[in-house]
């Protein structure tokens, strides 16, 4: 069941209430029967792992995708080669 937080107009303290998702709003606060208002807040808790919209689809700034330099490729040389 989801945690909902309340404000009320009345005496202005913040609370919360466990509620299941098909249960009426509170309409009155627990400590002094003044008028609340359910309040919008983060979740408390965050998805990890690969999948998820943040890890695999996000992209960073305006659209553009983060790119690597090229690797720095070295010449190789036969040492055994006569160079004469």
């Amino acid at each position: 069941m989801p945690i909902y937080e309340y404000k009320c107009s009345k005496c202005g303290k913040t609370f919360e209430a466990l509620q299941s998702i098909s249960a009426e709003p509170l309409n009155k606060c627990i400590y002094c029967r003044g008028r609340v208002k359910k309040l919008v807040s983060l979740s408390s808790f965050q998805f990890k792992g690969s999948g998820w919209y943040i890890n695999d689809y996000k992209k960073d700034g305006a659209g553009a995708k983060k790119s690597t330099p090229p690797k720095k490729v070295e010449k190789k040389t036969d040492k055994n080669a006569n160079t004469n």
